[in-house]
């Protein structure tokens, strides 16, 4: 009979980082386990758009200073106040993106189809009237193209700033080249395909952007939360590092300051997650 293996410690805090971790992003009441990468996904296996999505903390990061960026255009903003229960969900509305990221980056391509067109058929029903009584859709390839931009260009900058600082640029080129296979099959353009196309991407959409009061609000709900539901000692670590990495003039039209010398323990405990988690994950069993 083989000797029973007992983990040493060091082991077994990997394996306890590992569970916390897998606990957050997969809901067990919905049966939920972490999607297995396929061999027959949309991506090969160590390519960068597989790298970067890996990286736990910048991916949060990454996803906290998407969202605030996407508030910034009035249709996106719209569609979640009229049809997202983002307030008394959170949770769940970010697990739910993290989950899709996860299916449509490693997932078997026929299931990364599957879950992009149930995502399109939500979209197909999001509709409405902004203040000014323009009609909006989330089926206009233009506002996806803000929301994937605001995406790719998030993860990607988190990647570099919490992942791998020295990532190829021709990698970085790549991982755009990537992410807009997915953009497109959810009906986005135009799409950028390397860092130049979305750099003059996001100086064209500047001008469909406005720094609205309900912007705002919806920043500092997702920053600072509200009553009863303010968020931990490292969610606020992870929102500083959102806010650290805005563009300028984002923080502008959100009323946002960068993060000063107060915040140094926060970006350092960000810097200080990510390594811990990348440890835990390198040596899970």
């Amino acid at each position: 009979m083989a000797a029973l293996r007992i983990p040493g410690p060091t082991q077994a805090l990997r394996n306890l980082l590992v569970r916390q971790v897998r606990a957050v992003f997969n809901d067990r009441s919905k049966g939920e386990t972490p999607v297995v990468p396929s061999r027959h996904a949309l991506f090969e296996p160590d390519s960068p758009i597989r790298m970067v999505h890996a990286d736990v903390v910048a991916m949060m990061v990454g996803g906290m200073r998407a969202l605030l960026l996407q508030m910034l255009h009035p249709a996106a903003l719209q569609g979640v106040l009229d049809h997202s229960d983002f307030r008394e969900d959170v949770e769940g509305r970010l697990r739910r993106t993290a989950r899709f990221i996860a299916v449509t980056t490693y997932g078997h391509r026929d299931e990364a189809a599957r879950v992009v067109g149930v995502v399109n058929a939500i979209h197909s029903r999001v509709m409405g009237t902004l203040p000014d009584g323009t009609a909006y859709s989330a089926t206009d390839p233009r506002v996806l193209a803000w929301v994937h931009l605001a995406e790719a260009t998030s993860f990607l900058e988190a990647y570099l700033a919490y992942g791998n600082p020295a990532m190829p640029p021709e990698e970085q080129d790549r991982y755009f080249e990537q992410s807009a296979v997915v953009a497109e099959m959810l009906g986005a353009a135009p799409v950028p395909r390397d860092r130049a196309e979305a750099a003059a991407l996001m100086s064209e959409m500047r001008q469909d952007l406005r720094g609205s009061a309900s912007a705002r609000e919806v920043a500092a709900f997702l920053l600072e939360g509200e009553g009863a539901r303010r968020p931990g000692t490292a969610m606020r670590a992870l929102g500083a590092a959102a806010v650290d990495l805005l563009p300028p003039f984002a923080r502008t039209m959100l009323e946002l300051q960068r993060p000063g010398l107060s915040a140094i323990p926060a970006l350092a405990g960000t810097r200080a997650m990510a390594g811990a988690i990348r440890w835990a994950f390198a040596g899970s069993r």
